[in-house]
């Protein structure tokens, strides 16, 4: 049986989610799509609603995609929930903590996991193979972890915080995945005009974590992470499958965004989300994993100008979101 999905938003991450759905997804159909661009969404061929929220009380959708702009994730998964529909939301799960956490309220009320928030990494190979070493004792027990985050350059639509609240929030969940630890305190460092950014944080077990947010660094996309345990390291390989020799150089090219360095990771994703819906076992981030990224995020941006540390509150997780599946395969 194949369950029928809605996707909210047709740009750039709709648009992959609404391909994945119609050739690579299994156990899955994209049956509608909703853009206030609706020339833009006719082209996948399916029912086109203009209102997000008519498409997630259709009858003829059985499960929702939220990539639609963060200021509208709040409402749509709500909405979601109150309907009984499982939810796949891009990040951040709102764009608030308190929002955040108003989502939490409304799913534990409900008595239902129905909400996987779009980190993707926690299911790119490369990141599983770094979980994989880590849970695994094979270089001891973890003490540091390096992160890499560069753009070629910053889109247009960033402005202010975004750097944090939505481009650092991807190590904010890798991290805590990796570590298995939360997050305890943090402390920025800033380049010229904000970027880049050098974030130092500790985690309540005493492992150090830093990762560097370059916006725009102008060479490519390219992020990276390395494990550094008492009996060894690991990282990442660099993303290619080959390698090109050519005018007196060997080497490889470097996307210009994120979606071919995690065009696996969204494939794996997505299928694990439609899984997860027939089993009724959780995988993925949680929306308590939503609601940390966020918190922590807000958390930094508030306290970006004091050369003092930054001590996270988050609050205790409620054992509502204690079975979620977090091991995912290399």
């Amino acid at each position: 049986m194949s369950i029928s999905v809605g996707v909210i938003g047709t740009g750039v991450m709709g648009a992959k989610h609404a391909r994945l759905l119609q050739t690579e997804t299994r156990g899955a159909d994209l049956a509608a799509v909703c853009d206030a661009d609706t020339k833009r969404a006719a082209a996948f061929g399916v029912e086109v609603f203009s209102d997000p929220l008519a498409l997630i009380r259709s009858d003829a959708v059985e499960a929702v995609v939220v990539a639609s702009p963060d200021e509208t994730h709040e409402a749509l998964v709500m909405e979601a929930l109150s309907q009984g529909k499982p939810v796949l939301c891009e990040k951040p799960l709102a764009a608030t903590t308190a929002q955040a956490a108003a989502i939490i309220e409304a799913e534990i009320k409900g008595g239902r996991r129905l909400v996987q928030v779009g980190f993707m990494r926690r299911f790119d190979p490369a990141y599983a193979e770094l979980r994989h070493a880590s849970t695994s004792g094979r270089i001891g027990q973890p003490m540091l972890l390096h992160n890499v985050h560069r753009n070629a350059q910053a889109p247009e639509w960033f402005t202010g915080a975004m750097a944090i609240t939505n481009a650092f929030v991807h190590e904010i969940d890798a991290s805590r995945w990796l570590l298995g630890s939360e997050m305890a305190r943090a402390h920025v460092f800033a380049g010229a005009g904000g970027d880049p950014l050098m974030i130092q944080m500790q985690t309540d077990r005493g492992e150090m974590v830093s990762t560097e947010v370059f916006l725009n660094a102008t060479y490519g996309y390219h992020v990276h992470a390395e494990l550094v345990g008492r009996d060894g390291a690991v990282s990442m390989a660099t993303p290619t499958h080959a390698w090109l020799d050519r005018a007196g150089q060997h080497g490889h090219g470097w996307p210009d965004n994120w979606l071919p360095r995690f065009n696996e990771a969204y494939r794996r994703q997505l299928n694990a989300w439609v899984q997860s819906i027939a089993t009724g076992i959780p995988t993925g981030a949680s929306s308590w994993d939503g609601y940390v990224a966020s918190a922590l995020a807000d958390q930094i941006v508030a306290g970006m100008q004091s050369e003092r540390p930054i001590n996270f509150e988050i609050g205790t997780k409620d054992s509502f979101y204690e079975d979620a599946q977090t091991e995912e395969t290399p």
